[in-house]
C-alpha cells in the first residue's frame, strides 16, 4: 500500500536563517567577486544576493557598476547589500594587482581560447579565488585580460553561447561553493 505524500513549504522560521550579525561573524568560502563593469541594477543585486546564499566573502563593484543602496538593486538582492561585505573600486586593474598580492588566483568567467570549462577545472582548497565577471555585452575588459591568471567557460549548446552575468555568477559560485565546503 502507498502512503500519500503531500508535499508542504518550510515556513521562514524552519530554515534556520542567520541574522545579518551572525553572517557576518560566520566564516566565508575564500572567495571574492569583481563585477567588471556590470551595467544592470538587477544582475547587480542578484549576485549580491548569490554571494550570501553560498557565503562569499566580498564583492568588488568595479568601473561603472552602480552601488547601493539603490532601490533597482534592492529589488534583487533581497537584503543581500547589508550582509555581504562589498567596496567599490574604480580601477580593476589595481584591484587585481593588489589581490594577486594577497594571494589571490585571478579567474575570469569568459569564453577565451584555452578556458577551461567549469566542469573540468578542480578548485582547489587553501587556495583563495577572486571571480571576475564581465559587462553585459562587452564581457571582461580586454584591457585586464592578461591579467588574469585562467579562465574557466560554462559550456553551452544553444544558439546563443552566452548567459546572464547574474544566472552566470550562480553556476559559477555554486561550483566553487560546493567544492570548497566539502572539504
Amino acid at each position: 500500500m502507498e502512503i500519500e505524500r503531500k508535499p508542504e513549504k518550510l515556513k521562514l522560521e524552519a530554515l534556520n536563517r542567520k541574522t545579518i550579525e551572525v553572517f557576518k561573524e560566520s566564516d566565508k568560502i575564500p572567495v571574492v567577486v569583481l563585477l567588471d563593469n556590470v551595467r544592470s541594477m538587477h544582475n547587480v543585486g542578484s549576485v549580491f544576493r548569490t554571494s550570501d546564499a553560498f557565503s562569499i566573502d566580498k564583492i568588488y563593484l568595479c568601473g561603472i557598476t552602480p552601488q547601493p543602496p539603490h532601490r533597482e538593486i534592492q529589488k534583487t538582492a533581497l537584503g543581500a547589500t547589508e550582509s555581504v561585505d562589498w567596496e567599490h573600486k574604480e580601477s580593476i586593474e589595481e584591484l587585481i594587482s593588489v589581490l594577486k598580492k594577497e594571494g589571490y588566483i585571478i579567474v575570469g568567467v569568459e569564453q577565451v581560447r584555452d578556458s577551461v570549462y567549469l566542469q573540468e577545472y578542480k578548485v582547489e582548497t587553501r587556495k583563495k579565488y577572486a571571480l571576475i565577471l564581465g559587462n553585459e555585452v562587452e564581457g571582461i575588459s580586454e584591457n585586464i585580460l592578461e591579467l588574469i591568471d585562467l579562465f574557466i567557460e560554462i559550456p553551452q549548446s544553444g544558439t546563443k553561447h552566452s548567459l546572464n552575468v547574474s544566472v552566470c555568477a550562480g553556476i559559477v559560485l555554486w561550483e566553487w561553493y560546493r567544492a570548497l565546503i566539502k572539504n
